[in-house]
């Protein structure tokens, strides 16, 4: 069990990043929830950091992440910062004694992961990290289908993210599309697939969207099949663009009967003309999953003052990651890549105990 929180009040919280994510949780940590209070915004980006204070109230701007771990005010921390720092800036939050909220992926290879995993045992402070499909009620109404035998057997199951546009495919870092989009899906099969892990996966990318960066890195485009050590088969697959908007889903198939999640519609009103139907959807992940990432703050805010375990933990991302770094191998020797805790080999006549490779970004 964590430490518990001395004292009471709303959760003194600081957070490390002030783009797009960040500055959502800053509204959530500010405005939306009563049990946290937002006393300190860090950006690298100052002028962008001291704008968001400015619009929320915030008393305090960083321009360097560890002035904020230093602050004695801040009580836990909210990373929203790049993906391949966040390995560092968890293990950075822990060390200064800050109960941590990381955004998704908690780390981009086995070794970081391992890292942050027995930091956090060895802290006995709360690290919370951002899947937020967890806290989503349809989601979480599929788990517990597939929880109480209500489908009986998993046979099958289906996740998948459809972002709705690439801005600027130069920037996206090689493996992105594992690490940091598809890793959602790889925790939301194990997820709804409650005391399996994955053993073996099978990886296909492409960069379809955005065909001329290919050659600098790029995979906008995949799909991956899943084998799960209770013999269920999974399909998990990702694009980075959607045309009709954000789309995310997953299911559950088994020999009970079948549970899905997710759906892009924005309502149910369906609109009628001599043109046809016309529904309306979802154009960004924090209109589809707004309440979500509301629920999955406030969760970390009650186990931080309640001295509880996060709902989903480091060990939850070290194993989504193990998925992801095998899918990673895959698509490098264009072969099935076991799965085994963060090492993986590859089929029939591999070399037993190899691992995966070092992560290149």
């Amino acid at each position: 069990m964590n430490r518990g929180r001395p004292g009471s009040g709303p959760l003194r919280t600081g957070l490390i990043g002030a783009g797009r994510m960040g500055s959502f949780h800053a509204a959530t940590l500010a405005t939306r929830l009563d049990c946290t209070e937002l006393v300190a915004i860090a950006d690298v980006d100052e002028e962008r950091a001291a704008s968001l204070a400015g619009d929320l109230g915030v008393p305090r701007v960083y321009a360097d992440a560890e002035d904020l771990l230093a602050d004695g005010q801040v009580e836990a921390v909210v990373i929203a910062a790049p993906a391949r720092a966040h390995a560092a800036l968890v293990l950075g939050a822990l060390e200064a004694g800050k109960a941590v909220f990381c955004e998704k992926p908690m780390a981009v290879t086995s070794e970081e992961a391992e890292q942050v995993v027995r930091a956090a045992r060895g802290s006995r402070l709360a690290v919370q990290v951002g899947f937020n499909r967890r806290f989503a009620p349809d989601f979480v109404a599929a788990r517990e289908a597939a929880a109480n035998g209500e489908l009986g057997s998993v046979h099958l199951l289906r996740s998948l993210t459809r972002d709705p546009g690439l801005a600027a495919p130069e920037r996206v870092p090689a493996w992105t599309i594992f690490l940091e989009t598809l890793i959602h899906d790889f925790d939301m099969l194990a997820f709804l697939n409650p005391g399996a892990s994955a053993v073996e996966v099978f990886a296909l990318a492409d960069a379809l969207v955005a065909p001329a960066y290919k050659e600098h890195g790029l995979l906008d485009t995949a799909m991956v099949t899943v084998r799960f050590s209770n013999g269920a088969l999974a399909v998990a697959e990702a694009s980075f663009r959607a045309v009709y908007g954000y789309d995310v889903r997953a299911e559950v198939f088994g020999s009970g009967g079948m549970v899905t999640a997710g759906a892009p519609q924005r309502g149910a009103a369906v609109r009628y003309s001599d043109a046809g139907a016309l529904q309306e959807t979802v154009r960004a992940d924090t209109e589809l999953f707004a309440d979500a990432y509301v629920a999955e703050l406030s969760a970390f805010a009650a186990a931080v003052q309640g001295g509880a375990a996060p709902a989903v933990g480091p060990a939850d991302a070290q194993a989504a990651l193990g998925i992801a770094l095998a899918c990673v191998e895959s698509v490098r020797r264009h072969a099935p890549v076991r799965v085994a805790g963060d090492r993986a080999f590859t089929g029939p006549g591999a070399a037993e105990g190899s691992e995966v490779m070092t992560l290149t970004p």
